[in-house]
């Protein structure tokens, strides 16, 4: 297992997290949980859905298995480059023109003058999607030749951009605070891509992109292009479950209390960063090699990846998961009660993010395990899984969101993470997971969840009886 470019990886986008981090800080004392925070939130919602999508493996998972077994590995990438970018720069000029409908499906709740006044900021974010996609599409190229540090760090470039919007803005009308974040995320959205085109010609991958653009009306890759797309939605909708369960609840959560939308964005924020920095890119740096590995008929290279891997994120995600839920209080208050975010709003949001935690170790390991579908081609099973997953959770959500509000919300998307856990597992293999658990580590991590409950439940009575 490659150590080394893990925690590269890990540590490239723990930076990133940390940054995003400090920009909630910012927005949540310039904002704080109010009708502008959740207006802002939905507009971003739509490109903030495609980029966990796009830059979280989706498009890779669908990419790198036809690229890998490519002949003509430049034509296949341009053919492919163009064909989305120029469908995603035309939808994005038919939401340029007509925003509202989009922002009405992203916020049935709200009434219509709360839509018009979202519309515009839905038009500007929606710009950023397009450039989201050149990033991802430059990250394979680089991932292929596993280098990862560049698309892990650069997402800290969105996050500084939004920063420095806020901290010129934040003494401004909520208005223009909104409106001056929107236009910092297609500034980072630029950066991004210009960061990886550096990169690109650094590793002299230009150079694929050229010949490819040369000869792109080779007909020889015909057949591969099929394939992809043959992949590709599949691969879309098996590896987008939490990201379309949490777009949905969005949307559901436009019909609770004001805030509630913005109570789901702070609490999933929190969550995201274990995932991130412990599971993401755990998936990320093995999958080239995974991909690699099978497509040579080396299954058994490719398993001794997936056991190592196991142990190290349920170690890791397990204390992390322990500590949100435990800490949630501390951590919650640490990062936003400030400004207009009052404690009040603090304990909602505690409430919401202790719902999310429960969901961590089952979505950090199913990103594991799928990636032995895709790497195989499974992409269909996959999806179907992902449909499963995406059923029990939207159920879930409209049962719990009434008695429970936004908590309800956020614990329905953990219980459609257990499910698409338990699928993946059976469908790469029950007997190979149960060969994988019959381990003395096993008794380990039973052992070290006990005790480390035990001191955080202590650690957080010292710190709530601290802090308030």
């Amino acid at each position: 297992m490659r150590l080394r470019s893990i925690f590269t990886n890990s540590f490239g986008i723990l930076f990133s997290r940390v940054t995003g981090l400090g920009r909630d800080v910012l927005m949540a004392s310039a904002l704080g949980a109010s009708v502008w925070s959740d207006m802002f939130f939905v507009a971003f919602k739509l490109p903030n859905l495609f980029r966990r999508i796009f830059a979280e493996g989706a498009f890779t998972q669908a990419f790198m298995p036809s690229f890998v077994a490519s002949r003509h590995k430049g034509v296949f990438a341009t053919a492919i480059f163009l064909r989305f970018l120029i469908f995603l720069v035309a939808v994005s000029l038919l939401i340029t023109f007509f925003p509202e409908p989009i922002t009405k499906l992203l916020a049935w709740g709200w009434d219509s003058e709360q839509i018009a006044k979202t519309a515009p900021m839905t038009a500007i974010n929606f710009w950023y999607l397009d450039l989201i996609f050149i990033v991802t599409f430059l990250a394979t190229l680089l991932q292929y030749r596993e280098h990862f540090a560049t698309t892990a760090m650069s997402t800290a470039l969105l996050n500084i951009s939004m920063i420095t919007a806020l901290w010129l803005y934040m003494k401004e009308d909520p208005k223009t605070v909104a409106y001056a974040v929107s236009y910092a995320v297609l500034i980072g959205g630029a950066l991004q891509v210009f960061a990886h085109l550096v990169t690109l010609h650094n590793f002299k991958l230009h150079k694929l992109l050229i010949g490819g653009w040369k000869y792109r009306k080779s007909k020889d890759v015909e057949e591969e292009k099929k394939h992809f797309q043959s992949l590709f939605l599949p691969g879309i909708l098996g590896n987008s479950t939490p990201q379309i369960s949490a777009f949905i609840d969005t949307i559901l959560a436009t019909f609770l209390m004001t805030g509630s939308v913005s109570f789901l964005f702070y609490a999933n924020r929190v969550f995201q960063l274990p995932l991130a920095i412990i599971a993401i890119a755990t998936a990320t740096v093995l999958f080239p090699t995974v991909s690699k590995a099978l497509n040579n008929g080396n299954e058994t290279e490719a398993y001794k990846n997936l056991n190592q891997a196991f142990w190290l994120l349920s170690f890791l995600l397990g204390a992390a998961m322990l500590g949100g839920m435990l800490l949630a209080e501390p951590i919650v208050w640490l990062l936003f009660e400030r400004g207009k975010f009052t404690q009040a709003e603090t304990l909602q949001t505690v409430s919401v993010l202790r719902m999310y935690m429960i969901g961590l170790l089952p979505f950090g390991l199913a990103k594991l395990f799928s990636l032995f579908l895709y790497a195989s081609h499974r992409h269909k099973k996959a999806a179907i899984i992902a449909v499963y997953s995406l059923i029990a959770s939207v159920t879930s959500s409209l049962i719990l969101m009434h008695p429970l509000g936004a908590s309800g919300l956020a614990l329905a998307g953990s219980i459609g993470g257990w499910v698409l856990f338990v699928f993946t597992v059976k469908e790469v293999g029950t007997e190979r997971f149960m060969e994988i658990i019959k381990h003395k580590k096993l008794f380990y991590f039973l052992i070290m969840m006990c005790l480390l409950a035990a001191v955080l439940y202590y650690a957080n009575s010292w710190l709530v009886t601290l802090i308030r």
